[in-house]
């Protein structure tokens, strides 16, 4: 299995067991230490990579053990705190990992509550752990952007002055996101004014700004839609968006439409979107337990959206109904008769992961 197919494989193991995760140490067994041997790819039973309740005197204090210390080339490279499932990561958290960054070789530490990883170094002051991530992964919410730094993190591409030198740059860019996202999501009044006045001329009043206000965000949205449609057009080759076939929208690849970042496909009216490649994605990481991920794909419909095994429409895995308010999930049988079961969010799928285990074990034994 891929890195990444093996992240979003242990991201879809998160969504089924947490709410049955109570403790800090069924935390580090059910999630932490899968992520410690599956992602970055060390032997949580070998003391010559992972040493488990990590100890060395800091000052004063002694004895003091933190969670897990990843060994790499004979130093210690890694060190990784653990808090309980579902609980808030916070500074405080994080006191043992600032003792232990000072007297030991990391130059990496991880605070995690087996949902959430954040990712720390030293770039304001050597030796002296950060008091901001320079990487946050969420399980909850995968940004692919981030994968190529994490697997730089693996043992089998493990590559500390990479990570480090680009820290900074991943530190800014992830905040300069969230800061932009939020300006897109919900102008605040400064946004506003600021792009009113670039618009219009006069006096800002509170009129003129609650009249603005909407129509930034519409703008916001709709420039954003623009850009994705430009780059459909570019990749195509066409001068516009309604060039696109149906063709192109069946033959098409989950991994391309991921690389593109693309939120709609437009072919003869369809329009893919963001929703359904993640249901998509959460239906592909369900069922690698069973094949290799490359043989999942997605054709999109007008009516529906289906996720076929070996791209063969003779082959259903399921079927995503999201053009409604009441959104569906179509699930197969053996007769391949679908059945629709009301969702409320994408993360209801998995309470149906072992009938989409099962549509495929079925078409696997009659092959």
């Amino acid at each position: 299995m891929q890195f990444t197919d093996r992240l979003f494989s242990l991201a879809a193991k998160l969504q089924q067991q947490k709410n049955v995760i109570e403790t800090e140490e069924a935390t580090k067994n059910a999630l932490v230490m899968p992520f410690i041997s599956s992602i970055l790819g060390y032997d949580v039973f070998n003391p010559l990579e992972v040493v488990p309740e990590f100890t060395a005197d800091v000052g004063i204090k002694k004895g003091e053990k933190i969670d897990y210390a990843i060994v790499h080339d004979g130093e210690v490279q890694m060190l990784i705190e653990c808090k309980k499932s579902l609980g808030s990561l916070t500074l405080e958290h994080a006191s043992q990992l600032y003792r232990y960054f000072a007297v030991t070789n990391a130059r990496i530490a991880i605070l995690t509550n087996g949902e959430t990883y954040q990712f720390y170094t030293d770039l304001d002051a050597p030796n002296r752990m950060d008091s901001k991530p320079f990487l946050v992964l969420d399980l909850n919410d995968i940004d692919e952007a981030l994968i190529p730094e994490l697997r730089k993190l693996s043992k089998d591409e493990f590559d500390l002055d990479s990570v480090v030198s680009a820290a900074e740059e991943l530190k800014y860019i992830g905040a300069l996101k969230r800061v932009i996202g939020g300006y897109f999501a919900t102008p605040d009044e400064e946004w506003v004014k600021f792009l009113a006045s670039k618009v219009r001329e006069g006096a800002m009043t509170q009129k003129v700004r609650d009249q603005f206000a909407p129509l930034v965000a519409k703008a916001c949205r709709q420039y954003l839609k623009d850009q994705v449609n430009d780059r459909l057009k570019a990749a195509l080759g066409e001068s516009s968006p309604t060039a696109a076939t149906e063709e192109f929208a069946s033959n098409v690849t989950s991994g391309e439409i991921a690389e593109r970042d693309l939120t709609d496909v437009m072919a003869d009216g369809i329009e893919t979107t963001v929703e359904e490649l993640e249901g998509f994605h959460i239906v592909r990481a369900i069922v690698c337990s069973e094949i290799g991920p490359e043989r999942v794909v997605h054709r999109d419909a007008k009516s529906y959206f289906a996720i076929l095994l070996d791209d063969n429409n003779r082959k259903p895995i399921a079927r995503l109904h999201f053009n409604r308010s009441q959104k569906y999930l179509g699930v197969f049988d053996v007769n391949k008769a679908e059945t629709r079961v009301p969702i409320t969010n994408l993360v209801d799928i998995y309470n149906h992961a072992e009938k989409l285990r099962e549509s495929v074990r079925v078409y696997q034994s009659a092959s």
